[in-house]
C-alpha cells in the first residue's frame, strides 16, 4: 500500500508537504513492515430532530435525507480508482483542485447532480467527481496513532498486525465498540474510535 498522494494544480508546494508526511504510516506485522498510510480527521456526527411530546422537549434520531439516487446523505462510499480528479464543479468542464491517487480511500458523499457525486475527503475538502469514480464497497483508515489488530474483539486479545495510521482497510462488520477490518493479507479487530470511515452508532454487518 501506499499513503494518500493528492496534489494541488495550484499549490505544488502544498501536495510535497503532504506526501512527506503520510509517508510515514504503514502497516508493520508482528515481524516486519508492510505498506505506508496517512493521517485523517473524524466526520460529522448523525443529524437529530427535536419533538415536544406532553410540554417537554426530546431529541430522537433523524435519517439522512435521501440524494437524488434515493441514497442517503451524507454517505461513506470508497474511491474505485488510482486517480481521482477532483473538480470545483460537477462536470468536465469545471477546473481540477485535487487529485487522488490512493484507490479504496474512504469519502463521504455530501450532494448528488445528475452523475456527479460531492465528495468530502478526510481533511474536509470538498468537492465534485464522477459517480464512476467511486464505489459502495466499504473501507476505513486508521487514524490517530500506530494500533494493534487483535485477533478478537477483546482489549486483552493477542496481536495479529500493526496498522499505522493512515492505513486503509477494508471494512468487514462491527460489533458494538469493535470492527472487524483486513488489510495488508491480515484481518483482526479495532476499536471503532480509531477507525476514520463510519458514523457514531453505524452497524455493518
Amino acid at each position: 500500500m501506499t499513503g494518500p498522494d493528492r496534489r494541488s494544480m495550484s499549490a505544488p508546494a502544498v501536495r510535497c508537504a503532504l506526501a512527506a508526511l503520510l509517508a510515514l504510516g504503514g502497516i508493520l506485522a508482528l515481524g516486519g513492515l508492510l505498506a505506508p498510510g496517512g493521517l485523517l480527521a473524524p466526520g460529522p456526527a448523525a443529524a437529530q430532530e427535536t419533538l415536544s411530546q406532553s410540554g417537554s422537549t426530546v431529541e430522537i434520531p433523524r435519517p439522512p435525507p435521501p440524494g437524488r439516487t434515493g441514497l442517503p446523505l451524507p454517505r461513506f462510499v470508497s474511491l474505485r480508482a488510482d486517480e481521482v480528479n477532483l473538480r470545483s464543479g460537477p462536470g468536465t468542464r469545471y477546473p481540477i483542485d485535487w487529485v487522488y491517487r490512493r484507490s479504496g480511500m474512504p469519502v463521504e458523499i455530501v450532494d448528488e447532480f445528475d452523475t456527479w457525486r460531492r465528495i468530502r475527503d478526510w481533511q474536509g475538502t470538498e468537492g465534485w467527481v464522477h459517480q464512476s469514480m467511486v464505489q459502495g464497497r466499504r473501507s476505513v483508515l486508521v487514524i490517530g496513532q500506530r494500533r494493534t489488530l487483535k485477533r478478537r474483539p477483546e482489549a486483552a486479545a493477542a496481536g495479529v498486525a500493526l496498522l499505522d495510521a493512515g492505513v486503509i482497510a477494508a471494512l468487514e462488520s462491527c460489533r458494538d465498540d469493535w470492527c472487524q477490518v483486513s488489510a495488508g493479507g491480515y484481518s483482526g479487530w479495532l476499536p471503532r474510535d480509531s477507525l476514520y470511515g463510519l458514523y457514531p452508532g453505524e452497524e455493518i454487518r
